[in-house]
């Protein structure tokens, strides 16, 4: 038996129906190892930032599963994603199956042989082209992404560490993440500091002497009422005429086909979907065999595939419709050994299995169609009037003629509306009639919208097409920005933290130090730059910038509330703090006095006494809060205090009786939160797992999650959300 692994379930049944019994393929389901969550003996920083990578619970069924299939399997065909995650996925599946021998001595000693095998679709010849050409395991990319990951993870982990202690707990900030906070700050700033200027727009009619009508508007803008009255007074008056005609035709030559971010931008822009989710439909249609890998910054094309592309252009709209094209990427470094994102399959008009999935493949099939198709051919003219005694601003009409729309034929979105002007000749005259001014002011600059976000990080440099979705993600899901409509708006509180982090280590989340960044991980995946080099250069100096801030006071006040503004409670002043949800008043003289109100000045209900002294710092007095896991009774004084009262016999009357599988210790509860009833480990918060729906006291076979009540026709399913066994209905079918 040959045991060929994939990352995804989905992946591994579409190549099961090319490949024949002898084959047994499995998914890992995305990493079996990783860092731990805590940064406590993550990395080994002295002997030369040697990461300890560990198997989390819920893999841990998953990698037991491989071993067992390893033992009996005559050969190993590592089959993971061809890129540098995919490649750091092989790598740990050798070092969990205890596969990393030598091949020399693996045949010696009579062990399964270990391949890696690397396609760009999932097509039955892709998968056995890649059969008949195997090779070792990339170490380059392999350290190339171990770098990332632990440069990530000192970065974030030391810099989030410092926000929680100089502005609030539960703060992060992140290599990636912050510059791309810091440019939606940065851009949201230059909106508020921007001040309109007016001008007017000058349009009017155009009547011929031979009674033909051209649009027309007037070719300045002026700033004043006073100029523009006098444009508008002298247009009615005297004679004018057509003083210049010009005729030019013009090409339209199509885009490339997609990249990872032009097709990010593409659905964000027509499609109204957000990265994160563009990301899962093509993961989903990729899987499904229907495009070729969908992480790609290449623009190129494999000859086979455009000689298919090209005959069915000729065939369905003509050979004048066809014309063959080789693009190069301008993304630095980008890996044109790839393909760009392309139909597997031209011939297939339809793909996916939800409309979303449906709509992504179309705009891909027709930006790849487009790519190879000729240039539409444009007629543009313009029309100058002047006037034939004053000096007059001239007035102007420009028209559009598509003569031939070659591209354009398959992607109307793309085509600008045409505007066909009378036949009329030079030295006419001409009536203005229907003369119009129309007061306008300068508008500030736009926020970004995903789209416009991903466009600048690339032209910056920040980042990879990979991490763009994940990083709007998680700014987004951090709270330090919002979307209005298809904007991103920073909030008060990314705006905080991103002002904090300029004031203190601005350098670490400039342009150019994240660009270089990213070329020298570039470096390391193409062998010319060394890891432990690499990641000293950045961490000597930058744990010592951080030492060296640990004495700067705490940012608790970002400013006193304006003097209207007084206490519900006290009548006191106020003080402007930054709190979990985002800014708010807060009384001057907390926690004496417990008054707060949000920035609209709606009162905010203080937490309730419950009558009992703080048994730990014996100033404060014990209060009923509301937290992520529930209701809870802790000092009034938090966050200087951080006693939090525990049930006193360990029992409650929500007692599931079920025993937590993280701590093993305490069992499961059903409290209530804001959306209804959750079940989480009665160790809180010394112990944080929580759950949706009832436990059944059974756990999963395949990740060691607790299994919770299902549906009617399944009775349980996995509480873990990444494990198979979560969604009970697409098990059924």
């Amino acid at each position: 038996m040959k045991l060929l692994i994939v990352e995804s379930p989905t992946k591994a049944k579409t190549i099961t129906k090319y490949l024949g019994k002898e084959f047994e393929v499995r998914a890992s389901i995305g990493h079996i190892r990783d860092l731990p969550k805590s940064n406590k003996n993550a990395v080994d920083v002295a002997a030369g930032f040697v990461p300890h990578y560990e198997i989390p619970k819920e893999k841990q069924p998953v990698v037991h599963e491989l071993q067992q299939l390893a033992k009996k399997s005559s050969e190993i065909i590592l089959a993971t994603d061809p890129d540098r995650e995919g490649e750091a996925i092989a790598w740990h599946i050798t070092q969990a199956l205890a596969l990393a021998k030598e091949k020399e001595e693996r045949k010696k000693e009579k062990e399964p042989i270990v391949h890696r095998i690397a396609f760009h679709e999932i097509t039955e010849s892709a998968i056995k082209d890649a059969l008949k050409h195997p090779r070792d395991i990339d170490s380059h990319l392999v350290k190339a992404q171990e770098a990332r990951r632990v440069l990530d993870r000192l970065f974030g982990y030391d810099l989030s560490g410092l926000l929680w202690k100089k502005l609030r707990y539960g703060l992060s900030a992140g290599r990636v993440q912050s510059p791309a906070l810091r440019i939606l700050v940065e851009r949201e700033k230059e909106i508020r500091a921007f001040v309109p200027q007016p001008y007017w727009v000058i349009t009017a009619t155009g009547i011929t002497q031979k009674k033909k009508k051209i649009p027309l508007i007037c070719e300045e803008q002026p700033t004043t009422q006073e100029t523009t009255d006098d444009i508008v007074k002298h247009a009615h008056t005297g004679s004018w005429h057509i003083s210049d005609i010009t005729t030019t035709r013009t090409r339209r030559a199509p885009r490339a086909p997609f990249t990872t971010s032009t097709l990010q931008q593409a659905a964000s822009s027509r499609l109204g979907y957000s990265p994160s989710i563009t990301m899962r439909l093509a993961q989903k249609l990729y899987e499904a065999g229907h495009i070729t890998y969908m992480r790609t910054d290449s623009t190129t094309i494999s000859t086979q595939a455009q000689h298919e592309l090209l005959d069915y252009i000729t065939k369905k709209y003509g050979g004048s419709y066809a014309t063959a094209r080789v693009y190069t990427t301008k993304v630095k470094n980008a890996q044109e050994a790839h393909e760009a994102i392309r139909p597997t399959n031209i011939k297939n008009a339809t793909a996916g299995s939800t409309p979303q999935e449906k709509k992504l493949y179309a705009l891909i099939t027709s930006r790849t169609l487009a790519s190879q198709m000729s240039d539409a051919e444009l007629e543009k003219t313009k029309i100058i009037v002047t006037h034939t005694k004053e000096k007059l601003p001239a007035f102007v009409s420009q028209g559009a003629y598509v003569l031939f729309d070659g591209w354009l034929r398959i992607d109307p979105e793309s085509h600008d509306e045409e505007v066909i002007l009378p036949e009329v000749s030079k030295h006419d005259s001409v009536t203005l009639t229907n003369i119009e001014a129309q007061r306008k002011e300068t508008e500030p600059p736009h926020r970004y919208s995903e789209a416009g976000l991903i466009k600048e990080l690339e032209k910056r440099g920040i980042g990879r097409p990979s991490t763009y979705a994940s990083i709007i993600k998680t700014i987004i899901d951090r709270g330090y920005v919002e979307k209005e409509s298809r904007s991103l708006r920073p909030t008060q509180t990314g705006e905080v933290v991103t002002d904090f982090l300029q004031k203190y280590f601005a350098s670490y989340i400039s342009d150019s130090f994240t660009a270089e960044m990213e070329d020298e991980l570039d470096d390391i995946a193409n062998g010319k730059r060394e890891y432990t080099t690499t990641l000293t250069s950045f961490y000597k100096p930058f744990s010592k910038d951080i030492s060296s801030k640990k004495d700067i006071p705490k940012l608790t006040n970002l400013g006193d509330a304006p003097d209207h503004i007084v206490c519900p409670v006290c009548n006191g002043p106020m003080i402007i703090k930054l709190g979990r949800g985002g800014s708010f008043y807060s009384c001057a003289r907390f926690p004496e006095c417990l008054g707060a109100r949000t920035l609209e000045g709606t009162v905010l209900e203080a937490p309730k006494e419950i009558g009992e002294d703080c048994p730990k710092c014996k100033e404060g007095k014990l209060v009923q809060r509301e937290g992520k896991f529930g209701t809870f009774i802790a000092c009034s004084r938090y966050p200087k205090c951080k006693f939090i009262k525990k049930d006193p016999n360990g029992e409650q009357k929500n007692d599931t009786g079920v025993p937590c599988p993280v701590c093993k210790k305490g069992t499961m509860l059903e409290r209530r939160g804001r959306f209804g009833p959750f079940y989480s480990c009665s160790q809180y918060p010394d112990c944080t797992y929580i759950i949706k729906s009832k436990p059944t006291g059974n756990i999963c076979s395949l990740c060691g999650s607790l299994m919770m009540q299902g549906t009617k026709t399944i009775p349980e399913r996995c509480s873990n959300k990444k494990c198979p066994n979560h969604n009970p209905h697409k098990l059924k079918k």
